[in-house]
């Protein structure tokens, strides 16, 4: 299933590089800050990840990342996500997108174990989600996910989330999950100028030996 990743995680006992965090934490290893090339277009998001990758749970929280399509939302809430098991070897990350947080609640309720989903949820030190406005509308996951984010956020763990637009232009999102999304900080990532799209094209081609 496609959550699968979700529940097999264990804690590793050494400091971690960038392809294990990838394969136990569903990220990709070459989503890290190294990689990230940062422009105007760019800079405040760029800003406020570092930030929270320094002082999880004390900077920005949540970290509410909107734009475009390709435009670096994932790469930069990934980035924070190697940047926490660096520091913090054995800390729960988990990334998963609005339709898999979706899809997991429906098949633990016809599995009957929602308890097991709720606490590997719950106890998540770091939650990425992407496209979080794909819980906008559905009554039972919106309820599941405001829980989830009351209990990290108490729990004093991170949350980032992404969007293609801001919470308030989510139609369907229930008002008390809008006042959650906009208690931390909300910045947009603009498309990238020509200078940048150019540097993105080199740190691609460096990498892949092009």
């Amino acid at each position: 299933s496609s959550m699968g990743p979700l529940f097999s995680q264990t804690a590793m006992s050494e400091t971690p590089n960038a392809a294990s965090v990838a394969r136990i934490y569903h990220i990709s290893p070459d989503l890290t800050f190294d990689n990230f090339a940062v422009s105007t277009s760019n800079q405040l998001a760029y800003a406020a990840a570092t930030a929270v990758a320094k002082s999880p749970s004390t900077a920005y929280n949540p970290l509410f990342l909107y734009g475009g399509v390709g435009v670096g939302k994932t790469h930069l809430m990934q980035a924070v996500g190697h940047e926490l098991v660096q520091t913090t070897p054995d800390a729960r990350v988990i990334y998963c997108s609005g339709e898999e947080f979706t899809n997991g609640i429906i098949e633990a309720i016809q599995r009957k174990n929602t308890t097991e989903f709720k606490h590997k949820f719950r106890a998540a030190k770091l939650l990425l989600v992407d496209d979080v406005q794909f819980i906008a509308g559905k009554d039972y996951v919106q309820e599941e996910f405001f829980h989830t984010f009351n209990a990290i956020a108490q729990n004093r763990g991170q949350i980032i989330l992404t969007s293609d637009r801001l919470p308030e232009e989510i139609a369907g999102l229930e008002a008390r999950l809008r006042s959650r999304f906009e208690g931390g900080l909300t910045v947009d990532i603009q498309q990238p100028d020509f200078e940048l799209r150019t540097a993105i094209v080199r740190i691609k081609a460096q990498a892949r030996g092009v």
